[in-house]
């Protein structure tokens, strides 16, 4: 029987508005604060991060020097005492009733390891047009409200949760845990992902179920600065190499490795495929492609 969830908050250099928002959302949850407990990890900003904790008396900051996003959960989850965790970004807005689901879906589905649900959409100004096509990029998600679950079948599941809220059965992180930890996410101004992604495969491998439950929500906070073509372009780059760099260390990846002198060539002829000079959507794909061959290439 659940009873305790430990909730991770990594953050560096917040804003100190979104934080705020963040941790307001987190106070008005409806599971009872004794059965939850809140760890803020500040990775290492450049001016100590400091938060009026006083509603909860199960919260802390503590500092993680090693950069990264990686990094930063590693050091919460150590922290953690809960049997369920759950990941929140400084920009996560959690509806009041997301801890007290998530400990009802655990307890009803023992074989879960690992779920989330839906990630909405809260945009600083009005984004343009093209940007739906690349929700995805930015932790935004909503398939609905059907449940959808998954096993591991030697490929990344649709049901596989994102990072943005993801819970966590901490059972079923140990294998993560005692992991050598190659795949790092965000550090600095990089935009690598693939740790959410990481975690996943390999409680899948452990035999865990994963899922996505539609009674899970959250607003994700989106500046102006993020819809940009210039931020879009740089994050799906990003993203696209560690993607292929991740399926490759777990060796489910279904593409061939490139020798790297063929890089510029393909990125050239990609160039004129994707017509990247038309338009936005079009460049920005053409980016993402660049990404993509970056990770195929050999090391």
């Amino acid at each position: 029987m659940i009873d305790y969830i430990s909730v991770i908050l990594p953050t560096y250099n917040p804003d100190p508005l979104k934080l705020a928002a963040s941790l307001e959302c987190l106070r008005a949850q409806t599971l009872s604060k004794d059965q939850w407990e809140l760890i803020i990890v500040d990775n290492n900003s450049d001016q100590p991060v400091t938060s009026d904790l006083i509603w909860h008396t199960n919260a802390i900051v503590i500092r993680e020097i090693k950069p990264g996003l990686t990094n930063a959960r590693l050091a919460g989850f150590k922290k953690s005492k809960g049997s369920i965790i759950v990941m929140v970004d400084d920009d996560n807005l959690l509806f009041n009733d997301y801890l007290d689901n998530t400990m009802k879906i655990f307890n009803d589905n023992v074989k879960m390891g690992a779920i989330g649900g839906k990630s909405l959409p809260l945009f600083e100004t009005v984004p343009p047009g093209w940007l739906r096509e690349f929700y995805s990029c930015l932790a935004l998600r909503d398939f609905g409200d059907e449940i959808l679950t998954a096993e591991w079948n030697n490929e990344y599941p649709i049901a596989a949760p994102i990072g943005a809220g993801m819970a966590i059965r901490k059972a079923a992180l140990k294998p993560y845990l005692n992991k050598q930890h190659i795949i790092l996410d965000r550090i600095g101004n990089d935009l690598s992902s693939g740790g959410d992604n990481d975690i996943v495969i390999e409680i899948l491998k452990e035999g865990w179920q994963v899922g996505y439950y539609p009674a899970l929500n959250l607003h994700h906070m989106i500046s102006k600065k993020r819809t940009t073509k210039e931020y879009i372009s740089k994050l799906l780059n990003n993203t696209n190499r560690s993607w292929v760099q991740l399926l490759k260390i777990h060796r489910i990846s279904p593409w061939k490795t490139i020798p790297r002198w063929t890089v510029p060539l393909r990125k050239l002829k990609a160039w004129f495929t994707y017509g990247a000079w038309m338009n936005s959507t079009r460049s920005i794909k053409w980016n993402g492609a660049c990404g993509h061959f970056d990770g195929l290439a050999d090391d």
